[in-house]
């Protein structure tokens, strides 16, 4: 696995080997971002159910200004932050070993919006409905921004969460990559 483009184009990141891990191929993450950027200007980016950081740290190579990294997985979240130091990120960047419930709520209470935000949880352990639709209830997503979420075709999601808007949904063999909008408030 490497960062694909932008400012660590080529930098290779570690992943750890086992059942557990599932890290998004090279093609998909090209597929992922030819789609929603594939260049940003600025934007503020949430990695949920990180891993290895591949996601967000792309999303900063492609010019985001700053991410924040959530893993549960204590080796997950080890390998994230040296995968991170490895691009030189710790300044554009936050890392929190914690779930994705309590790492949202966190993130409500600090008041915190974000521009795209990353859900690629582990295939047949997600939560992923109630997830967006929480995204959605504490305004955690900008006007506009964009939620992308990795699961397999077997899981089937809602067109709307709230003011969450499916606008895209594209298959990778086994991997589709469903992505949301935000409406703006009106």
């Amino acid at each position: 696995m490497r960062v694909i483009s932008g400012s660590e184009k080529g930098v290779k990141l570690k992943t750890l080997q086992g059942h557990t891990t599932r890290p998004t191929t090279d093609k998909v993450k090209e597929a992922m971002f030819n789609r929603i950027g594939p260049y940003f200007h600025e934007g503020k980016v949430l990695d949920l159910y990180a891993g290895s950081g591949g996601l967000g740290i792309e999303a900063l190579s492609r010019g985001c200004d700053f991410a924040i990294f959530v893993e549960k997985d204590s080796s997950q979240y080890r390998q994230m932050v040296e995968n991170i130091r490895a691009c030189r990120f710790e300044s554009k960047s936050e890392t929190y070993r914690n779930d994705a419930t309590r790492a949202l709520k966190a993130a409500s209470k600090r008041g915190l919006r974000f521009d795209y935000v990353f859900l690629d949880p582990p295939y047949h352990r997600h939560r992923l409905s109630e997830t967006l639709t929480k995204l959605s209830s504490e305004g955690l997503v900008n006007d506009e921004g964009l939620v992308i979420v990795e699961h397999v075709q077997d899981v089937h999601l809602q067109g709307t969460y709230e003011k969450l808007e499916q606008i895209h949904n594209d298959r990778y063999g086994d991997t589709v990559v469903t992505i949301f909008q935000m409406k703006e408030e009106e």
